[in-house]
């Protein structure tokens, strides 16, 4: 008679399905919606921007401006919620052996997607997540902002059932996995150090503005990291949340998105930072049309990359060069906005008298032929089935 060995899982791998398993449920994004939503109004109380505890755009954008991209001096810092949230990622796809080197094709395409989406978050002057955030502390101007993103997804979706794609990813070597992950822990080493490389020359750091307003370094650091994690194992994802709605009726990340509102909104009143109305509210303009139109612009361009900017970073972490692209083309984008004046500039009181903001002529003109390419590399770009 021959025997056999019966082998059984190990507590640790018992351990690991039980949490893949909970994080896949929807009280496991739920979770996740509410941890963001408590952190970011934290971050917000601990010196971060007003409505803006966490806002990938951004902060993005504050890290172009760091590294010299741009000279608009009151938004100029490395944001360590931006460095925690890939490193945070990609602890867990490592913990969970998904971190999968891979990469696909249209790099260029994607590149400029980056760029076009930060553009137009920068002329409504958030991401997705700010955007909410932003309702969340009381500003109305947000819910423009958010229906002209659910417009943006819708048309993006559009495309999608339309054949629309940019071609599968591919394995890749695993050193083109680590380039993200060990550029951000190069830009952490610029944060801690804060060297000098010329007279008058990056690092930057703002001296006033909302550049000049962060929580702790470490604050900022271990609350990214938290959320970096948890986004990994959920697959948290604004612009997917809006996109599963309207293709499948499907709500599972959704129920995340709004725990996130929710719960900012109760974290907000608690720490008395929900100021509700449309005029002068923080770091935001009043301009409704062009608000709409810079998240439509966002919400196209991030359907045909495949995602919202904090889930591009998510999966940089995790080793997706096309998500990698994507954030850099992001980057370069803030510094294109602001060094061809395509930003937003928010309302202001001046001696107690409203000075309405909005966006230049040229930042009209690039919301318009964002939205012109955006549409162009829709039709374009589809996959054509032989028969």
């Amino acid at each position: 008679m021959t025997g056999h060995v019966v082998t059984g899982s190990t507590p640790s791998q018992n351990l690991a399905g039980r949490l893949t398993h909970f994080f896949a449920s929807r009280w496991g994004i739920i979770l996740v919606g509410a941890v963001i939503g408590i952190l970011a109004s934290l971050l917000q109380y601990a010196g971060n921007p007003p409505n803006m505890g966490i806002c990938v755009a951004c902060f993005e954008r504050d890290i172009a401006g760091a590294l010299g991209l741009h000279r608009a001096a009151v938004v100029q810092y490395i944001r360590p919620e931006i460095i925690a949230f890939v490193l945070g990622s990609t602890i867990a796809a490592l913990l969970f052996r998904e971190f999968k080197p891979r990469t696909g094709s249209a790099p260029l395409a994607r590149f400029v997607l980056g760029m076009l989406a930060m553009i137009g978050a920068l002329v409504f002057l958030g991401c997705p997540w700010r955007a909410l955030l932003r309702l969340a502390g009381g500003d109305l101007n947000a819910v423009i902002g958010l229906a002209g993103l659910v417009v943006g997804i819708a048309g993006g979706v559009f495309f999608l059932k339309n054949g629309y794609s940019l071609g599968r990813s591919y394995r890749a070597p695993t050193a083109t996995g680590w380039l993200m992950p060990i550029i951000m822990l190069g830009l952490l080493l610029l944060a801690v150090f804060k060297p000098s490389f010329s007279e008058g020359g990056p690092i930057f750091s703002s001296a006033e503005g909302p550049g000049s307003m962060r929580a702790a370094l470490l604050i900022s650091l271990g609350a990214g990291l938290l959320i970096g994690v948890l986004a990994q194992r959920t697959r948290f994802c604004t612009m997917g949340s809006i996109r599963d709605v309207i293709l499948m009726g499907d709500t599972h990340l959704i129920s995340g998105v709004g725990t996130l509102l929710v719960v900012a909104f109760i974290m907000n009143l608690l720490l008395g930072q929900f100021k509700p109305g449309f005029a002068a509210q923080p770091v935001a303009h009043s301009n409704i049309l062009w608000n709409f139109l810079g998240m439509t612009l966002s919400g196209l361009a991030f359907t045909l990359a495949g995602g919202c900017p904090g889930r591009q970073l998510i999966l940089s972490g995790e080793g997706d060069g096309d998500a990698g692209v994507f954030v850099l083309g992001m980057i370069v984008g803030a510094g294109i906005s602001h060094n061809f004046a395509l930003a937003g500039s928010p309302d202001k009181l001046v001696d107690g008298v409203l000075m309405v903001g909005g966006i230049s002529v040229h930042g009209q003109i690039a919301v318009l032929i964002g939205l012109v390419l955006c549409v162009a590399l829709g039709l374009t770009a589809r996959q054509r089935v032989s028969a």
